[in-house]
């Protein structure tokens, strides 16, 4: 027969697509823990003024709310002791194995934290069960995000990397939209003295309802062919070792995500608390802002990846982060005037472009500049240093300067000196790039 005939052509595309949608699948399968990670960190940021009555109760408001935004941050001090020993490990045996590992670490500490009684049931033991369970999630979270990173960066098609890797972050965004969507529900459904009693705990439990899927999802993913294809699986001993020969490329890899986590935490994780507490808008209008951000953020974060496939990562990292630089404060200073829902969804959803758009470039960029032999532990250690040092502390960090300087749009600041740090780490890392082409010897 013919190859060119109907049916040989309609098998050709019968196998194309067939193999696009084991790639969706599989792309589902690995994001799957990044969802639980976002959904139970939303929850804990959204929630956090209720959180901070029932676990942490004081006479001030501040000092219980900051006492809240320190726990969470602790949890992310974690993570570069988890990038590296589970990092290690996941270089080790392969990136199922290994993501399956951290799901259940993160699991774990989801359900402690949505099971712990509160403070006038058990004293003290009560924020001590709260810690260790954003320390297990912190812990699980350093390999968490880079093995997904790996894993996609591994699995893409030629060409495009940028755009594989981009639904990382982009699971997260699913996870941001469904939880200020139960929210929202809950605000209309139930009282705030319900909700600040017991009812902040419905999503929590949904989160743990769902954690059984998500291991079903995990067990069935595939290796990846490039780490099965490697002749060589270094030891932890050895991964250390190479780590420490490559610290200039982790601390720039960190500096370089410091853009990406601050801008993420403060659009979704600080966003209900800055608009209830400090523009002393609506609950509800708080979180339709953040609804709209998820999907924002959804959007621009896949076309990010895209076009940093056809142009380039360093011309969208550079021009984003100079953007976020000249920008972000005076978008704050406008909010802060005159809050408003309006202002409110304009500037996040700015805020958002920034976001989207620089990590859809940045993750493949960080996947590209690590040594294949420690990427997974390179890209953990990198990502999770910038989140323990940035991120993750965003929302203490924007309350304490609005708080000494009584100035609304202080967090602008923070913002600006993150995407500072991307932008030089984006020149130094592509500088540094280039001249490793050039040395490299010419073929014979």
């Amino acid at each position: 027969m013919n190859p060119t005939e109907p049916s040989a052509i309609s098998g050709v595309h019968g196998a194309s697509q067939a193999s696009r949608a084991s790639r969706a699948a599989a792309v589902l399968r690995v994001t799957s823990g990044n969802f639980l990670e976002q959904f139970d960190f939303f929850l804990f940021g959204f929630y956090a003024t209720s959180i901070s009555k029932i676990f942490f109760p004081s006479s001030s408001e501040y000092a219980s709310l900051m006492l809240t935004f320190a726990v969470f941050g602790a949890g992310f001090l974690m993570r570069p002791l988890g990038a590296i020993l589970l990092g290690a490990y996941i270089d080790k045996v392969g990136r199922r194995m290994g993501l399956i590992v951290t799901l259940s670490i993160m699991a774990s500490g989801t359900i402690l934290i949505a099971c712990v009684p509160g403070y006038a049931s058990i004293g003290l033991l009560a924020p001590a069960l709260v810690l260790l369970g954003r320390l297990l999630q912190g812990f699980s979270a350093g390999a968490e995000l880079g093995g997904v990173s790996v894993y996609l960066a591994e699995m893409a098609t030629p060409g495009n990397k940028g755009f594989y890797t981009s639904w990382q972050s982009a699971s997260q965004q699913v996870a941001i939209v469904m939880a200020a969507a139960l929210g929202y529900a809950l605000n209309q459904w139930l009282s705030a003295q319900q909700i600040g009693a017991w009812g902040w705990r419905i999503p929590f439990f949904i989160g743990c309802a769902i954690v059984p899927f998500l291991f079903i999802l995990r067990r069935s993913l595939q290796e990846t062919a490039a780490f099965a294809a490697r002749p060589h699986h270094p030891g932890a001993r050895e991964i250390f070792a190479m780590l420490l020969v490559n610290w200039r490329t982790v601390i720039a890899g960190m500096l370089l995500t410091a853009m990406t986590t601050t801008t993420f935490y403060l659009i979704t994780v600080y966003t209900p608390t800055f608009g209830k507490a400090v523009l002393k808008l609506s609950t509800a209008d708080t979180l339709i802002v953040t609804l709209f951000v998820g999907i924002s953020n959804f959007a621009w974060l896949p076309i990010g990846g895209a076009l940093s496939d056809r142009i380039g990562r360093k011309p969208i990292l550079l021009t984003i982060s100079t953007l976020a630089i000249l920008t972000a404060y005076p978008a704050l200073s406008w909010l802060a005037v005159a809050p408003s829902f309006g202002r409110m969804l304009i500037v996040l959803l700015w805020f958002s472009f920034f976001f989207g758009m620089y990590n859809g470039a940045m993750v493949a960029a960080l996947t590209e500049v690590m040594p294949a032999q420690v990427r997974v532990a390179g890209f953990s250690l990198a990502f999770s240093l910038a989140t323990a040092l940035f991120g993750g502390f965003t929302p203490a960090v924007s309350t304490y300067l609005i708080e000494i300087t009584r100035d609304k749009a202080a967090p602008g600041y923070w913002l600006s000196f993150a995407a500072l740090c991307g932008f030089a780490a984006t020149l130094w890392l592509y500088r540094r790039r280039a001249g490793r082409v050039e040395s490299a010897p010419s073929p014979v």
